[in-house]
């Protein structure tokens, strides 16, 4: 799964990379976690950033609590998932991130935290999916979720699963309301493990409070071994 990422660019940097412009204010994200607002493009309006809340409530169950929202979906079986089917051929969206975490089990108790950038910690785009929906006051609400596929070899050792990077060039693609079912498919490949890099990081990011700089700093996971039972 993917259940953490960070995106820690200015505004200006964002704005720049994706050819958009971002009307809100924006300050750099360093422990993104479900159900908060944060940027992304969708293909109903690629020229620009909408905010959006962490989190799809599928059609067939508008009325879902936060905790049983769908923050991931399998990249796999995408098409035959009845309640994602729609979003994938209508709402597809870019999620921007410059790394994401996952924790290594080390023994029964221990979850040490890593983080996954790319080779040059460049920006980069999950491919995810948008839905809106009306809450219990009527308000209408955006979300989003990230689609997830195979690891490669870097993730592998330290999670099952990661989320799907889309390549720069296919980003376009991606967000086309004309893009072929075969070629979004072939989008949804699982990202070059020597394109990437990662390294442990603080326990601060076991936290959902905690967004500061310091979650990003590299760590030995001997420094602080005795945190690395602390999450939530």
């Amino acid at each position: 799964m993917c259940g953490r990422y960070s995106l820690s660019k200015s505004k200006l940097e964002l704005e720049e990379r994706y050819q958009a412009e971002m009307l809100e204010a924006f300050d750099p994200r360093y422990n993104i976690a479900p159900t908060q607002l944060v940027p992304v493009i969708t293909s109903d309006s690629p020229r620009g950033f909408s905010h959006f809340y962490w989190g799809i409530t599928p059609e067939f169950s508008k009325n879902k609590p936060v905790s049983q929202k769908f923050i991931n979906a399998r990249a796999e079986t995408i098409t035959e998932k009845i309640s994602f089917k729609s979003s994938f051929e209508k709402r597809r969206c870019l999620v921007p991130a410059d790394g994401f975490f996952e924790w290594k089990k080390v023994g029964k108790k221990i979850r040490v935290p890593y983080r996954f950038t790319l080779a040059d910690e460049s920006l980069f785009s999950f491919a995810g999916l948008w839905e809106e929906y009306e809450n219990e006051n009527g308000i209408i609400q955006h979300t989003f979720l990230i689609l997830t596929t195979s690891p490669n070899g870097l993730v592998a050792d330290v999670h099952d699963r990661m989320p799907v990077i889309i390549k720069k060039e296919d980003e376009k693609k991606w967000l086309d309301k004309y893009s072929s079912e075969d070629t979004l498919l072939d989008i949804l490949k699982t990202y070059p493990a020597d394109g990437m890099m990662s390294y442990t990081v603080s326990p601060l990011v076991n936290h959902v409070g905690n967004d500061s700089p310091q979650i990003l700093r590299k760590t030995s996971p001997m420094d602080q071994f005795g945190n690395y039972t602390l999450f939530g």
